[in-house]
């Protein structure tokens, strides 16, 4: 399930937050994102907020393991 980019605007900041910085380790982890040297951390953080608040990235929330995660939209209606 998809949540919307209104409903993640009721988070607490620092949640937000928090979620963000685990989706940019991720990147890290698997190579997606090689820029993490290259600005700091909350830098990154606002160009993912602006990314949540486009479209680009969404919050996907799993009821199978409920647990929620940040993915590219494209690769949300991909494995669909």
């Amino acid at each position: 399930m998809i949540i919307p980019y209104e409903t993640l605007l009721g988070l607490d900041t620092e949640t937000l937050n928090n979620v963000i910085k685990e989706y940019l380790l991720t990147q890290v982890e698997d190579g997606s994102f090689s820029e993490f040297n290259s600005q700091p951390l909350s830098g990154m953080i606002i160009q993912c907020k602006q990314a949540l608040k486009t479209g680009e990235l969404v919050v996907e929330y799993s009821e199978d393991d409920e647990s929620i995660a940040i993915r590219h939209r494209q690769n949300i209606v991909n494995s669909k």
